[in-house]
């Protein structure tokens, strides 16, 4: 059969024009998965008994044997650690850091295995710096942490930054403890932005012996300290004792949030002259501080100790938060520490006084913004949601308390 010249051409451009629609058609993403495991970096009310990572069953579905069932738990060394902190997020390599505090040890988790964890190793003092704080991730894979101290001829000094191969390894260091910076900046938290060659670092002091107003932006590429901010005062204060920094979701722009519960929008990260400009601010509930922040696409969600509860805001527009929801706990709850699964469809919340030794569960919906507690995340027999960490035989022995702080749920698979 002949084919003309003018056919032959038309159904060339076809399949031309057919290739390369379909190359501009962007591929279709496959939603996450939810969590398998919640994993609660957990201190024990017993000071003779060891602090430990507890591994719960999240799998809402007919392989989990029960729908927050405790899975197994894994001692670290040492007593009184005090464990605080841990990577916000799981980190792809199955290695999660966890500091405790106290002792200025921090441990590093083997979870690759998540019914078998481990305690890969441990850190003290790392070129002359002292009590890790915080842990991010960088763009290579390594580790980038806040120290918050070190020694020197004046006493206790502000520490630095510390750059860390997943498995504790030292790669580089820089002190905090030089001009500009002022002896009470002890680095906190921080945000990354390598587009950017900054970091964000906040210098609260854990100890509570100084407050200041300090934010600092740090040279990624070689760790020097740039730039001093100073955050508003605000009408309550609300410009001390700076948190957590947050990148949202545009890879760019920076929220603060502080201990005194303002929030504040950095301005000009680019240029010579960076500001700061406190954008809300929440009511404060005395002996409790506004804490851990998460980002999910346009929504904000932190803890208002105040409200007892975790709040929802909209920051399609970050110079003019609002809020568009919040889940309410008991009158005597303080929630601290959230995290949110890597689908954004739960948030894990832990805190202080009537939730010490508690866990709990709100379902998120990342479209409209709106918190609701999961009812159904609670022991078997329990009258009210969530988990306490009490009157459990634990898989590595003792029965004592447990007060959980940093908690990340596992990798979607």
């Amino acid at each position: 059969m002949l084919i003309s010249r003018r056919a032959l051409t038309v159904a060339l451009a076809g399949v031309v024009s057919a290739t390369t629609l379909s190359a501009q058609r962007p591929a279709a993403v496959r939603p996450l998965a939810p969590s398998e495991y919640l994993y609660l970096w957990t201190a024990s009310a017993d000071s003779s008994g060891p602090d430990f990572l507890a591994v719960y069953d999240v799998r809402d579905n007919a392989k989990a044997a029960r729908y927050g069932a405790l899975v197994t738990t894994v001692a670290v060394p040492g007593r009184g650690n005090g464990p605080h902190h841990t990577e916000h997020d799981m980190p792809a390599d199955g290695r999660l850091f966890a500091n405790g505090f106290r002792s200025g040890q921090s441990f590093v988790f083997d979870l690759r295995d998540p019914r078998a964890p481990r305690v890969e190793t441990h850190f003290g003092d790392i070129a002359g710096l002292m009590h890790p704080h915080s842990f991010w991730r960088l763009p290579n894979g390594n580790l980038l942490s806040t120290f918050q101290m070190q020694h020197d001829a004046a006493g206790t000094a502000p520490g630095g930054l510390v750059e860390l191969t997943p498995s504790a390894t030292l790669v580089r260091s820089s002190s905090a403890n030089r001009a500009p910076a002022s002896r009470s900046d002890r680095p906190y938290s921080a945000a990354i932005l390598s587009n950017i060659d900054r970091v964000v670092v906040t210098t609260s002091d854990m100890d509570k012996a100084d407050s200041t107003r300090n934010v600092q932006l740090w040279r990624l590429s070689d760790l020097s300290l740039q730039r001093t901010i100073e955050l508003p005062l605000g009408p309550h204060f609300e410009g001390y004792r700076s948190a957590e920094p947050r990148v949202l979701s545009d890879g760019k722009t920076v929220l603060v949030s502080t201990f005194n519960c303002g929030l504040f929008l950095l301005d000009g990260l680019r240029s010579a002259t960076p500001s700061a400009r406190m954008v809300a601010s929440f009511p404060r509930k005395p002996g409790t501080s506004c804490a851990v922040p998460v980002v999910a696409g346009k929504y904000y969600l932190i803890t208002v100790p105040a409200w007892s509860a975790v709040v929802s805001l909209d920051i399609s527009d970050p110079a003019h938060p609002r809020e568009v929801s919040r889940v309410t706990l008991g009158p005597d709850d303080v929630p601290h520490w959230i995290g949110i699964e890597p689908n954004h469809r739960r948030v894990v919340i832990t805190g202080y006084q009537a939730m010490k030794t508690r866990v709990l569960l709100a379902t998120f919906n990342a479209t409209t913004g709106a918190l609701t507690l999961d009812e159904r995340f609670r022991a078997a027999g329990n009258t009210e949601p969530g988990m306490r960490l009490e009157n459990i035989t634990w898989p590595h022995g003792g029965t004592g308390a447990g007060i959980p702080h940093g908690a990340v749920f596992s990798r979607s698979r």
